[in-house]
């Protein structure tokens, strides 16, 4: 449950305080926010989960939580049944890519609040 009383549904997060958290909803848009990654170089981390996968719908709340926290980075949340194209290279649910001036500079796998709270700390 996060704040405000919202919670994150399977594969869908509640809109955040501040901003910074959008859901890609195709392997259109999700190369779009790649390309403002790139562009904008703004610091950002992608959660690729699965609505099927436990351990993604686990660490949804987190995420949403963290965005709150982390308000100079952007968080993503791309459904690997929804951007296949996009997400073809991706092997394990939950991974997460963070970035840093356009460039992906770190990954992680799996789930475990305070670990993804710990490497958006480092990237932040």
């Amino acid at each position: 449950m996060g704040e405000g009383g919202e919670k994150a549904e399977r594969g869908k997060l509640p809109v955040n305080e501040q901003g910074n958290l959008m859901t890609a909803t195709g392997d259109e848009n999700l190369k779009d926010i790649f390309h403002t990654i790139r562009i904008t170089k703004t610091p950002a981390v992608i959660n690729y989960g699965a609505s099927w996968c436990r351990v993604c719908n686990q660490i949804l709340p987190t995420f949403w939580e963290l965005s709150n926290k982390f308000p100079k980075l952007s968080f993503v949340y791309a459904d690997i049944d929804e951007c296949p194209e996009t997400t073809q290279n991706i092997r394990y649910t939950p991974t997460f890519h963070f970035y840093r001036d356009g460039e992906r500079v770190d990954e992680m796998f799996g789930g475990g609040d305070e670990r993804l709270h710990d490497r958006l700390w480092l990237h932040s």
